[in-house]
């Protein structure tokens, strides 16, 4: 008899231990579990927090080495699938005169070729920074 004594004791132990730890749980941690991740806001109505949801989501406008960093870069520093390297002038103005310059190219840069989705990855860049993302690339 002492011998199953000895086996259940352990496993009690286990659980009185793992109760107390479930218990431990305030109601501030689960309120904090359980809160929703997002808000949805009504156009026309107030909408407590958009502030910081902007700030947060870098409402300000992107530089060209933000852009390259974030989005232009994986392909364009090391060109993969043939992509014109950044700097590499030579390639980007033969690309240039082919697309019908700048422009063209950025209409590209917009639309997509080959390899490279629209605008690159960075849906949310206006079309004025993909342009001077282009330039700081290229070289032009």
């Amino acid at each position: 008899m002492n011998m199953i004594k000895k086996m259940l004791v352990a496993p009690a132990a286990v659980l009185a231990i793992w109760a107390a730890s479930a218990h431990a749980a305030t109601d501030d941690a689960i309120a904090a579990r359980l809160k929703p991740v997002g808000e949805v806001c009504v156009q026309g109505e107030e909408c407590k927090g958009i502030e910081v949801a902007a700030s947060a989501a870098g409402g300000g406008a992107k530089t060209p080495d933000d852009i390259i960093a974030g989005h232009c870069g994986a392909c364009h520093s090391t060109g993969v699938l043939g992509a014109p390297k950044i700097g590499d002038t030579a390639a980007w103005k033969k690309r240039a005169d082919e697309q019908g310059g700048i422009d063209g190219l950025l209409a590209k840069a917009i639309t997509g070729i080959n390899a490279m989705p629209p605008k690159g990855t960075c849906g949310d860049c206006s079309d004025d920074e993909l342009k001077a993302t282009i330039e700081k690339m290229s070289g032009l």
